[in-house]
């Protein structure tokens, strides 16, 4: 396995993974922007196998996908596999957010990401997830990271996603647990494939 196709058309979202399997050897690269994955699933398991899986199968290459989101205890696990489309900016979403739970005394949340790898014939080997814990504040706090980061408030070190360095955020980030779940999974399957 030398290339492994990211089934996105995101360019950061490709070089943050990068950062994660620099160690590996593997050249990374985006799906073609033509090319689109109808996220029908049901959960970020589902929806990260069918864009890995469907990725493979079209271009005949290695495929590597994750899907992500907030799940907010309070609203049943919402926004879920919906939280990029909870509004059409991030203000927006961080804005229906708090509306939401403004009624709620539990603020309990979680990031979930779940990443899933395909064969080039669309068949699933490896499936990871990671979790992060943490609770939505009733106001934005920290200038950095993306999405929901400037209100999820993570206990354990008493800062958002958005105040964190961008070390710490990717350790303890649910895509950060994601992924180093994922590298010994994938260091054993490269090397079986150099076999």
């Amino acid at each position: 396995m030398k290339k492994l196709v990211v089934a996105t058309s995101n360019a950061g979202k490709l070089k943050e993974m990068e950062k994660h399997l620099s160690d590996f050897g593997v050249e990374l690269a985006l799906k073609p922007p033509e090319f689109d994955v109808e996220e029908t699933g049901v959960t970020f398991g589902e929806n990260a196998r069918l864009k890995a899986s469907q990725t493979a199968k079209t271009l005949g290459e290695w495929s590597i996908a994750d899907d992500s989101g907030l799940e907010v205890m309070a609203l049943n696990g919402q926004p879920g596999i919906y939280s990029a489309r909870y509004g059409k900016t991030d203000q927006e979403r961080i804005a229906r957010l708090l509306r939401e739970l403004a009624p709620f005394e539990d603020r309990s949340a979680q990031f979930v990401c779940a990443i899933a790898v395909s064969n080039p014939q669309g068949e699933i080997v490896i499936e990871t997830e990671g979790v992060c814990l943490g609770q939505i504040l009733t106001e934005i706090q920290g200038e950095g990271g993306f999405g929901y980061d400037p209100v999820f408030y993570v206990p354990e070190v008493g800062q958002t996603f958005a105040q964190m360095p961008s070390e710490l955020k990717q350790k303890l980030s649910h895509r950060g647990k994601a992924f180093a779940n994922l590298q010994p999974l994938l260091k054993s399957l490269i090397e079986s494939e150099g076999k």
